[in-house]
């Protein structure tokens, strides 16, 4: 990448039963376009007794996108959805006014040894989205849009570039892309981008101005529309982003709004159970301690 403006490194969080590097929100960089959060699971090898848990909790104002590489999540949430997440499917739920899921380690493997590797992100919608009525898509890895380019193996998770559109129903101009090299080699794809952008490199390394960068880095560029980069062997790496808002956004736990008033009614109506229930969960994550501010972007 020739013009790096910011280096993010991957940072240590606790999810409850299980720990995360997250990525977004960093202090200096609270967004990337309209992504606003990116925790990274895994790699993580599960026991028989180890199971991921995360019960029903609450989100407003975003969509949720889950992308597995390893491993298996039994998605549950408040509209009737019971899906099971599997490698290389895009799992998208958009919160709107308000949703409530839980994610668990399906049940068939709850009793053996698993593993778990994958990536959980939020996007923000636009303003005029914000209250909509929440909505689930669950696209299948076979109907991801993927093809080859100049040596790289590239697929189109989510959003519109190259061309091209994935039928993950985003909702505002973004994307996140995949790409993979087996050897070596220089790619051009600024021409393919727009907004801000940010490289995760998952495996591999990327090479820019005699520097070598490596896993659990994002590397933002300066420019999306002049974004080169280097590649090692056998890298892999993911680019996302897309045209930022207009009006700052707010972050309180899983809560995101333009709009002070609005994540503080959401923390009382979590508090006092006003959300849609998980049919068939009875347990919740209880909202975190009152002494928690606000977050600008």
């Amino acid at each position: 990448m020739s013009n790096i403006g910011m280096i993010i490194e991957e940072r240590a969080a606790d999810i409850g039963n299980f720990l995360v590097g997250r990525l977004l929100p960093f202090r200096q960089k609270r967004m990337v376009g309209p992504f606003i959060f990116i925790d990274h699971m895994g790699p993580a090898n599960l026991k028989d007794y180890q199971n991921l848990d995360v019960p029903p909790h609450p989100h407003i104002g975003l969509s949720t996108l889950t992308y597995l590489f390893e491993g298996a999540i039994m998605h549950r949430d408040s509209l009737g959805s019971e899906v099971e997440i599997m490698p290389g499917a895009v799992n998208w739920m958009t919160a709107g006014k308000g949703v409530v899921h839980s994610e668990r380690t399906p049940g068939y493997l709850r009793t053996t040894d698993k593993q778990l590797h994958g990536l959980q992100i939020w996007v923000a919608l636009p303003k005029a989205l914000e209250q909509s009525e929440p909505s689930f898509t669950h696209v299948e890895a076979a109907a991801i849009p993927v093809w080859q380019q100049d040596g790289a193996v590239i697929k189109l998770i989510s959003g519109t570039a190259f061309g091209k559109t994935s039928p993950v129903p985003v909702h505002s101009p973004q994307y996140f892309i995949k790409i993979q090299t087996a050897k070596g080699q220089v790619l051009h794809i600024g021409k393919d981008l727009y907004g801000e952008s940010g490289l995760y490199i998952l495996e591999g390394s990327v090479i820019s101005e005699g520097h070598a960068y490596g896993p659990k880095q994002i590397l933002i560029a300066k420019d999306s529309t002049l974004c080169s980069f280097e590649t090692t062997d056998n890298t892999t790496v993911f680019i996302f982003g897309g045209e930022p808002f207009p009006e700052e956004r707010f972050i309180y736990w899983n809560f995101v709004s333009s709009d002070r008033e609005v994540i503080e009614k959401a923390k009382q109506d979590w508090l006092e159970q006003r959300f849609p229930p998980v049919p068939g969960e009875m347990e919740f994550v209880p909202l975190p301690e009152q002494s928690g501010h606000l977050k600008q972007k």
